[in-house]
């Protein structure tokens, strides 16, 4: 098989150039129904080796026809999983290269690259020096190790020993907007705060958390003798990308020794532009913040950045040291896998460098610029159309609206946009997704794809235009 790698190689990197140079001609959103793909794949594995034509002919046939197109330029739905020509190549040499980097002394390179990419991230960010980073699979990754550090602090370390039997008092407490990720309440979940304990806080009428009932909701707690132990907040809600005040949060988690994780999965690429950095106005006084690259940083999924301020606290908690994985210079360097979860890691560093090398600073600005422009030209058409409401205005990529036509009741405004919403999906010539934005049925379409153009957001209006009309 190596002999023949070169020219299957070649094969293969033309199929990936025709499927760019196409994937608009695909249907955005999978036309298949449960279980077409496996129906038609056989049952058994094949005892002898199969042609690679044959693969590549099933691929083809089979595969891609059963494949929701995220990097198509009328993905409009949930947030964009972007990739780009920079991270394309750097995954092949990735795998090509075939690193397992959970220590610097199974890869220099890798470790050291990482901490370069980090900290030129944390630049251009403007987050503080006194941050650093790592490099997670995905934000609920290092939410949850977020909050087994926020557990180990409330308990000096013993829950990690003792389990249950170290909490002395009542139980502990996280909060979080009800707007907040669904990671938060599985994070609470599996690092044994426990899903009750999870305090959802009320929304103003912008959804962003309410920083007063954030106090109440502590001070309430800490009276009841229960645990306040740590709060998320979020900028960039997936419902609608709306921005809790990290200020006041940071001053209430400090005036009752909370520990502050800052959740910026999607929207934090956007402070890379100074006119979008004050969202993030706060996050130096945060224990941890998150935002991923893979969203809305043309990087291939999966890539987290993760920063901390307290490395001790975070490699007390996720560190362990049998002995087969000590080596001479331990003392000396930083060993990535005592920073997260998982023992293996991959070499995810070299295609977000390969990323900032090629497009420069400005190149990305340049991008995240022109993605938010079309979705305030596109809310601009929802205010203007009779028979659209907007739900709220536009932080960054991701447009709210509904379907208001005169004469429809509120109770009848749910179905008639759900249907709305699967006749537009039923095309395949769009994909959108929907919300629940304070009990009201809610399209959303995001602009951040990075292929997408200002013609295919007009189009897909015009998609909506008509669906709605024939309703």
């Amino acid at each position: 098989m190596d002999d023949d790698f070169k020219e299957l190689g070649t094969q293969v990197l033309e199929w990936m150039n025709e499927y760019r140079r196409h994937v608009h001609e695909y249907p955005v959103r999978a036309q298949v129904s449960p279980g077409q793909v496996r129906s038609a794949l056989p049952r058994t594995p094949p005892d002898c080796a199969e042609p690679f034509a044959s693969v590549m002919r099933d691929l083809d046939e089979t595969i891609v026809p059963g494949m929701t197109h995220w990097n198509h330029p009328r993905f409009f739905a949930y947030f964009s999983a972007n990739n780009s020509v920079p991270s394309i190549l750097a995954e092949m040499i990735t795998a090509a290269i075939g690193a397992q980097c959970m220590s610097w002394e199974t890869s220099p390179a890798a470790t050291e690259l990482e901490q370069v990419v980090l900290d030129w991230l944390r630049q251009m960010l403007d987050l503080p020096a006194t941050f650093r980073g790592v490099i997670q699979d995905t934000a609920s990754s290092a939410t949850m190790v977020a909050l087994l550090m926020a557990r180990e602090r409330s308990t000096d370390g013993r829950f990690a020993r003792e389990g249950a039997a170290s909490l002395k008092g009542g139980p502990l407490r996280v909060y979080a907007s009800a707007e907040a990720h669904s990671s938060v309440e599985k994070g609470a979940s599996l690092t044994g705060f426990g899903r009750d304990n999870l305090v959802p806080i009320p929304t103003d009428e912008r959804f962003a958390l309410r920083a007063d009932a954030l106090e109440r909701a502590i001070q309430t707690d800490a009276g009841n003798g229960l645990q306040p132990s740590a709060v998320v907040a979020t900028v960039g809600t997936t419902g609608s990308t709306a921005n809790d005040p990290l200020d006041e949060i940071a001053r209430i988690c400090r005036k009752h020794r909370v520990f502050l994780h800052v959740d910026a999965a999607f929207s934090g690429s956007a402070a890379i532009l100074p006119e979008k950095r004050p969202y993030l106005d706060g996050v130096e006084q945060a224990d941890t913040f998150v935002f991923n690259p893979h969203k809305w940083l043309y990087t291939n999924f999966d890539c987290s950045a993760f920063y901390v301020k307290d490395v001790a606290l975070l490699t007390r908690t996720c560190g362990i040291q049998p002995a087969y994985l000590q080596t001479r210079h331990d003392e000396d360097v930083v060993n990535f896998r005592d920073w997260g979860l998982p023992l293996g890691r991959r070499f995810r560093a070299l295609k977000l460098w390969f990323v900032i090398r090629m497009l420069g600073v400005d190149g990305i600005r340049q991008r995240l610029r022109r993605a938010i422009g079309l979705a305030e030209r596109l809310a601009a058409r929802v205010e203007e159309h009779e028979d659209f409401e907007l739900l709220t205005p536009p932080t960054v990529t991701l447009v709210c609206f509904r379907y208001r036509p005169a004469g429809a009741s509120e109770p009848d405004l749910d179905l008639l946009n759900r249907r709305l919403l699967e006749a537009v999906n039923d095309t395949g010539r769009a994909y959108l997704t929907h919300t629940m934005l304070a009990g009201r049925y809610s399209l959303r379409l995001n602009t951040s794809q990075e292929r997408t153009t200002e013609d295919d957001v007009l189009e897909s209006w015009r998609l909506i235009e008509r669906c709605a009309r024939r309703l």
